[in-house]
């Protein structure tokens, strides 16, 4: 009970008082698929870093609404926004592409805080440092708690003779055959796993720092064989030795602080800045709140859910409220809604149980619930992230009167 209390506790403060995800840790390839979307349809997406509201919007559906209640995350989305609209391409890739821009300060200052919710300005003028390169971690990517880990871990990669060298000799492979030689002839896995390393990736305050609580790592433990260590290794080691990694940016900020021009989320290409610039970054908006109180409050359907992985800690910690946010959902949903979310169990046995009320009548939720799970399976095998336990597409059938 003492070490699930102190746990907790880590967690929490990690995750009310700062950023944690400087990038989405979710591949929106697969959710482009998942999703299907069209000009009518509204999407709902827990915000994380916002990289994937902004490639849902590139989709040109009705609308993207990015709910968090880390007021931190939804800031970080709107300082993306805000730098669209007033910046041009070159001077935003370097923000957020490159990570550092030296003329930061300038540019914010002038050009990009006038055009920042009130709140939000508060937040970016404490963190100029962010971006302007002048502190010791000085890439954005090693900023907020997920990066200070990414930061670690570079430092990490310079110890071993040669390990740094090998990760971007892998990174840099044509294909993926390549990179499964550099990797076993180099001995990366040796090297990247030492023991250190291993008792490292094992601890709750690690994992809290890369956003995974307790139960999560809990659920691996259970359903992994070796636990959550063998988990992370095994994962680690597909990405390296079968995905392809030349267009893994994931994995690439990471390892190296940044991206590339063709390595590289879709609102930071060119083509997609000028598309979200030319209008479509106007179909996003942000909302700091619960999903359950965004939806009581909101007076349209919803169509497309993007719940990531947060039902998992919500269903150890807060079953009622797991169900009361279903509730939600259901009384919010249009006609053919599809929802999408993530876990880190291998399989999830939580969700069909939940009874909500449909037709004015209590129903299990998995009742509800048509799987598409032939799909699902295919894409997840494509994952270019690769860190989680299982991936589900569900449309709901019929909503709630």
């Amino acid at each position: 009970m003492i070490k699930e209390w102190i746990s907790k506790r880590c967690f929490d403060a990690v995750h009310q008082r700062n950023l944690v995800y400087n990038t989405c840790w979710e591949d929106p390839r697969l959710d482009r698929q998942a999703l299907d979307l069209g000009p009518g349809d509204s999407v709902l997406v827990i915000t994380s870093a916002g990289c994937n509201a902004l490639d849902y919007a590139l989709q040109a559906p009705k609308r993207v609404h990015a709910v968090d209640v880390n007021a931190m995350q939804n800031a970080l989305l709107e300082l993306k926004i805000a730098a669209i609209r007033t910046l041009g391409y070159d001077d935003f890739f370097e923000v957020f592409g490159r990570g550092v821009h030296p003329n930061w300060k300038t540019l914010y200052r002038d050009r990009v805080r006038p055009a920042l919710r009130r709140d939000d300005r508060a937040i970016w003028d404490r963190r100029t440092d962010f971006f302007d390169g002048t502190a010791r971690r000085n890439s954005f990517y090693f900023r907020g708690t997920s990066g200070f880990f990414a930061w670690m871990i570079n430092g990490y990669l310079n110890r071993p003779k040669g390990l740094r060298e090998s990760v971007l000799e892998i990174l840099s492979a044509e294909t993926v055959q390549q990179q499964a030689e550099i990797y076993d002839s180099r001995g990366v896995s040796e090297q990247l796993f030492s023991k250190p390393m291993r008792w490292v990736l094992r601890r709750d305050t690690t994992l809290a720092m890369l956003g995974v609580p307790r139960s999560q790592r809990l659920q691996i433990d259970r359903g992994y064989p070796g636990g959550i260590g063998r988990f992370i290794q095994d994962r680690i080691e597909t990405v390296f030795k079968k995905i392809p990694l030349k267009d893994n940016y994931f994995w690439r900020v990471y390892l190296t602080g940044s991206y590339t021009p063709t390595c590289c989320p879709e609102y930071l290409t060119r083509q997609g800045f000028d598309r979200l610039r030319a209008g479509l970054v106007d179909r996003v908006s942000t909302h700091h709140n619960t999903v359950e109180s965004f939806l009581r409050v909101h007076d349209e359907p919803i169509s497309r859910f993007v719940l990531l992985d947060h039902m998992d800690w919500l269903y150890e910690r807060h079953p009622d409220l797991l169900a009361s946010e279903w509730q939600s959902i259901v009384d919010r949903s249009a006609e053919n809604t599809r929802i999408l979310w993530r876990s880190a169990a291998l399989d999830v046995d939580f969700v069909d149980p939940l009874t909500v009320r449909s037709n004015g009548k209590p129903t299990c939720l998995g009742d509800l619930l048509r799987y598409q799970k032939e799909l699902a399976a295919e894409l997840h095998l494509t994952d270019r992230v690769h860190t989680y336990g299982s991936f589900y597409i569900a449309d709901l059938n019929g909503v709630a009167a």
